[in-house]
């Protein structure tokens, strides 16, 4: 019997729902902690930055306009998805970061819990974030969480899977969506993890996941006008000043970088990082 060719897996972007190579034709090469060949990843130039802020906005509003409980279990379906691929993050991460096979079912089934975790949060951070306030006259006003739009992500570049979860997962809880730059030494579990997206719930266009070289893509994302928030937890090692000085000629908000064994940790503060509060008056009955 002949022995049989494998067939290597290609790892190409996600914008807007679809796998396109960088229109740039660039790739580069990832290799594993032992420097031995991998695959070739794609090498996003500023086309498809612009490309992926295109896709994200035009999504906005869809996901936005869907309810929190919607949006909770479409998030739910993510996870359970991951779950279902539970052994091929893991052999990911084991060919990328040279880690053992247990920690890399612990960083797998970490991300999958935070995913989890995020997900509840959809039908219920507006009540814990929004309140109605107390004014003097007959009026009723109530400050509730709005979306800020379309979210520009440097995710952590230490880690495949649980630092891009960890940054993508609560920016979608209030309805944003987001362009996010994977880690650029694992970009793989990046690419895997969008092909979960892909085959969920999640419309096209939320998640836009570009890999590559964060210094070269970030500045665009960072001056783009149809960006509206930018998150730098895993740009410490650029110059994030200038990220920071680009993003203020647009009012982008900005989330600085962050650093230590977690930078990305869940919380409360992550999603409302990028949400705008929006008030409303409204005249009491005087019948």
């Amino acid at each position: 019997m002949a022995k049989r060719l494998t067939v290597p897996k290609t790892y190409k972007l996600f914008i807007g729902g679809a796998f396109p190579r960088s229109e740039s034709g660039r790739t580069y090469q990832v290799l594993s902690a032992k420097g031995d060949f991998l695959a070739n990843a794609a090498l996003a130039s500023r086309k498809d930055a612009r490309d992926a802020v295109v896709a994200a906005r035009g999504a906005v509003k869809g996901w936005s306009g869907a309810t929190a409980y919607n949006r909770g279990q479409v998030l739910y379906r993510v996870a359970e998805l991951l779950e279902g691929r539970r052994a091929q993050f893991v052999d990911e991460i084991v060919q990328q970061t040279g880690a053992s096979t247990a920690a890399a079912q612990a960083e797998v089934d970490e991300a999958i819990d935070r995913w989890v975790w995020y997900a509840g949060w959809c039908d219920k951070f507006g009540q814990v974030t929004g309140n109605g306030n107390p004014v003097a006259g007959p009026y009723f006003n109530i400050s509730v969480p709005e979306p800020t739009g379309v979210v520009g992500i440097v995710a952590p570049q230490d880690t495949a899977l649980l630092g891009i979860v960890s940054a993508v997962a609560p920016a979608l809880v209030a309805g944003n969506s987001v362009v996010v730059v994977a880690s650029e030494r694992f970009p793989l579990s990046a690419i895997s993890l969008a092909e979960v997206l892909a085959t969920s719930d999640v419309p096209g266009g939320v998640v836009n996941v570009l890999t590559g070289s964060p210094g070269e893509i970030a500045p665009w994302l960072a001056s783009h006008p149809e960006v509206h928030g930018l998150d730098l937890v895993g740009a410490g090692d650029l110059e994030w000043i200038d990220l920071q000085i680009a993003a203020a000629e647009t009012l982008t908000r900005v989330l600085p970088p962050e650093r230590g064994a977690d930078a990305a940790a869940p919380s409360l503060h992550r999603i409302t990082a990028f949400t705008e509060t929006k008030t409303v008056w409204h005249p009491k009955s005087l019948v």
